[in-house]
């Protein structure tokens, strides 16, 4: 479970978000809003990869100030643009990088590899060389990455955006398939139509609450 107490974030002496009073249990949440309503700050809250300026995060009681390993561990970042996450040159290098702190063992670290490649539709991947990949594949790549070290919640900020729609749509099936909690935001509504909830954001403040359908509904109104 993730808790968000009297949270207010500031950002360069701008409040970006206020007002923030929620708990997010639910297996699959959305989170819309136009651009610069503050629903990917929102994100990264939720991670610690922003800190917020008055209240707390916690993620399973852990709170993102003072425990940002141990909460990073819980819960999976992946970015609109997979350059802004992938490190290593080859493939099999890059979803091993992670693994390396956790103290495992190579050949450990090998097969595990083998395995999340093979997950996500990648196999014989490993030697490939990151930058000759197609977008949809560094995406794949990227989102292997953040899902080989096993965290509890997937938050994904806006990760069809950069992609044509046969890899969005494979994107989104391997997330559908996951068994771990998602927080999706997204521009693309028709990604949320069987979602548990919808959290709808607007200057700022988290507008409407609801089933996909109420507040997606609420949204089209805000938007106009």
């Amino acid at each position: 479970m993730i808790s968000i107490e009297g949270v207010r974030l500031e950002r360069g002496g701008r409040t970006v978000l206020s007002g923030l009073d929620l708990t997010l249990a639910e297996r699959r949440i959305g989170v819309v809003g136009a651009n610069g309503s503050g629903k990917s700050s929102f994100a990264r809250l939720v991670n610690g990869l922003l800190l917020p300026s008055a209240g707390r995060v916690t993620v399973d009681g852990l709170d993102t100030r003072r425990e940002a390993k141990a909460v990073r561990r819980k819960v999976g970042f992946l970015f609109q643009n997979p350059d802004n996450q992938i490190v290593y040159p080859t493939v099999g290098e890059d979803l091993a990088f992670g693994l390396k702190g956790r103290g495992l063992a190579k050949p450990e670290i090998a097969e595990r590899v083998a395995a999340t490649l093979n997950r996500f539709g990648l196999e014989g991947f490993g030697d490939r060389l990151v930058h000759e990949l197609s977008g949809g594949e560094r995406q794949l790549v990227a989102l292997a990455g953040v899902m080989i070290l096993e965290p509890e919640w997937l938050v994904l900020d806006e990760p069809t955006t950069l992609l044509d729609r046969r890899n969005a749509r494979a994107i989104m099936a391997a997330v559908a398939a996951m068994p771990q909690n998602v927080l999706l935001v997204t521009h693309d509504l028709t990604l949320l139509a069987d979602f548990d909830r919808v959290l709808v954001f607007e200057a700022g403040r988290l507008a409407t609450d609801a089933a996909p359908a109420a507040a997606i509904d609420a949204y089209l109104r805000i938007a106009g």
